[in-house]
C-alpha cells in the first residue's frame, strides 16, 4: 500500500499523493550554456523525463531560467541552489518551477522568510536535499557519523525553518551513497512526516554499478509504498538514468507502459536465439499500442513456456527454428522463427 502523503504541483507535474511516480534527471552541462543545455534538455525530454534539475551556481545563472522557461515553458525546471538566498529569490522571479535549497545554509531567519514568502507567492514548492556528506556540524557531533538518524534529523530542521514561516509546500529528499542508509534514514521521514519524498542513491556510481544500488535502494521503498518522485544518479549520459527510471518502475509494477515482459534466461534446451529475440522486441515496443496493459512473456521452450507464464497475456515458447504462441497460458498456433516479431506485434496490437 502506497504511503499517502500531501500533493505537490511542479507546473503541470503533481507528485505524491495518488498521482504516478514522477522521472528526474539533472543537466550535466554548464547551465549558461543556452545550446549545449536545450540539447540535453531535447533529449531528455524525448527519453520521457517528467521533471529537469540545472545547477544555478550564481546570480548571473539565474538569468538562464528565462531562456529555458521561454522555449519549454510546460517543462517543470528545478533550480539547484546553495548558499545564497538571492540565487533563489532570483530564481523565482525569472519563473522557476521549483528550487531546491537547504534553508539551514542559506543565511539568516530574514533570507529563509524571504525565500518562503517568494516561492508561496508564486506557488513554487522548495525541495529539501540532505545527503551524509554535508550534514550539520552539531548533528554530526550528536551522532558521531552520517548514520540515517543523523540524516532524517538534518531533514526535519532544515523543513522546520520553513515551517516556522507558514511554508508547506515541500518536497524532501534525503540521499546516501550508503544503500542501506539511504533506505533506513527515508523509512524514517515517511514515519513521521507526509511530505512527498524523492528518492535517490547519491554518487551511485557509474552506469552498471549506479543501476545496480538504485535498484536496490529506490526499489525497496518504492516497494514499500515509500516514494513519489525518483531520481537515478549515473556518472553517465543523463538520458541513461531516465531509461534506468522506467526500468526500475516497470520491475516493481508500477510503469505507466501498456507493455510489460518477462522473459527466461535461456539454457541447454532453447532452440531459438531468445537472447537476440528479446533485444529486437525491445526496439518495437515503442510501437505497440494495446487497448489496455498487458505482460508479454518471452520464453525459450515448452518447459518455461505457456505453463509459467500463465499470467502473462500473450507471449511464445520456442522450440526448433520455431515458437508456440500463447494467449493467456493456451496455445494458439506455431509460428517461423523469422516472423515471431510481426506476428507479436499484430496481435499484441489486437488486444
Amino acid at each position: 500500500m502506497r504511503r499517502k502523503t500531501r500533493t505537490v504541483k511542479i507546473n503541470g507535474v503533481c507528485i505524491g499523493g495518488d498521482n504516478r511516480i514522477a522521472v528526474q534527471s539533472m543537466l550535466n552541462t554548464r547551465t549558461s550554456d543556452i545550446d549545449a543545455s536545450c540539447r540535453q534538455i531535447d533529449s531528455l525530454l524525448s527519453a520521457g523525463c517528467n521533471i529537469i534539475r540545472f545547477t544555478v551556481p550564481d546570480i548571473e545563472t539565474a538569468e538562464c531560467v528565462y531562456a529555458f522557461k521561454t522555449r519549454y515553458p510546460d517543462t517543470p525546471f528545478v533550480a539547484d541552489i546553495h548558499f545564497d538566498h538571492r540565487i533563489a529569490l532570483r530564481c523565482i522571479e525569472a519563473g522557476i518551477d521549483k528550487i531546491r535549497i537547504n534553508p539551514g545554509n542559506i543565511g539568516s531567519d530574514d533570507g529563509v522568510k524571504k525565500v518562503a514568502d517568494a516561492a508561496r507567492s508564486k506557488n513554487i514548492p522548495i525541495r529539501i536535499g540532505v545527503n551524509g556528506g554535508s550534514l550539520e556540524k552539531h548533528i554530526l557531533a550528536k551522532y558521531g557519523s552520517p548514520t540515517a538518524e543523523a540524516i532524517a534529523e538534518s531533514a526535519f530542521y532544515h523543513a522546520a525553518l520553513l515551517e516556522k514561516f507558514d511554508f508547506f509546500d515541500i518536497v524532501i529528499s534525503v540521499k546516501s551513497s550508503n544503500v542501506k542508509t539511504m533506505i533506513e534514514a527515508n523509512r524514517i521521514i515517511a514515519s513521521k512526516c507526509d511530505y512527498p519524498l524523492h528518492l535517490g542513491v547519491t554518487e551511485a556510481g557509474t552506469r552498471r554499478m549506479g543501476e545496480f544500488k538504485s535498484a536496490v535502494g529506490i526499489g525497496s521503498l518504492l516497494c514499500d509504498g515509500i516514494g513519489d518522485t525518483i531520481r537515478v544518479s549515473l556518472t553517465d549520459d543523463p538520458v541513461n538514468e531516465v531509461k534506468a527510471a522506467y526500468d526500475l518502475l516497470e520491475a516493481v509494477g508500477l510503469s505507466e507502459s501498456l507493455v510489460t515482459t518477462v522473459s527466461c534466461p535461456t539454457c541447454g534446451r532453447t532452440s531459438i536465439d531468445l537472447i537476440k529475440l528479446c533485444r529486437e522486441f525491445d526496439e518495437i515496443k515503442p510501437r505497440l499500442h494495446p487497448s489496455k496493459k498487458i505482460k508479454v512473456a518471452l520464453m525459450g521452450c515448452a518447459v518455461n513456456g505457456p505453463g509459467e507464464a500463465r499470467e502473462c497475456d500473450i507471449g511464445i515458447a520456442g522450440g526448433k527454428g520455431e515458437a508456440l504462441l500463447f494467449k493467456n497460458g493456451k496455445p494458439v498456433f506455431k509460428v517461423p522463427y523469422d516472423e515471431i516479431l510481426t506476428v507479436l506485434e499484430k496481435e499484441i496490437n489486437l488486444l
